[in-house]
């Protein structure tokens, strides 16, 4: 059975890169590689959320994308740049499934 997709690409029209952080280079930066390059549905908005720690975090932007961008993991962590010089660090990621267990659409949640 195909189950429609909830983001579907015609509003997918935002260009960005997500990067993963993944270790240090040799002069302590993080080392960064690319794991999506395309278009996503990114609008922006302001809320604020409560960490278990009790710190208020304020979260600039959410970044939707059809399908799984990384599907050999998880856990998303990094950053996000947008086309137009937007530079977002992702604060928590999400995998909607289909019944079957496929992915139906990726979500980021930017700070």
């Amino acid at each position: 059975m195909k189950y429609p997709a909830l983001v579907p690409d015609k509003i997918c029209t935002t260009p960005v890169t997500v990067y993963r952080e993944n270790g240090l280079n040799r002069d302590g930066s993080p080392k960064r590689t690319v794991i999506f390059e395309g278009k996503c549905f990114y609008k922006e908005k302001t809320k604020h959320k409560i960490t278990a720690d009790k710190q208020l975090i304020t979260l600039s932007g959410e970044a939707l994308f059809n399908g799984d961008i990384a599907p050999d993991t998880d856990d998303i962590a990094g950053e996000v740049r947008i086309l137009s010089g937007i530079k977002r660090r992702i604060y928590a990621s999400e995998k909607a499934k289909n019944p079957d267990g496929t992915v139906n659409y990726t979500r980021l949640e930017l700070i």
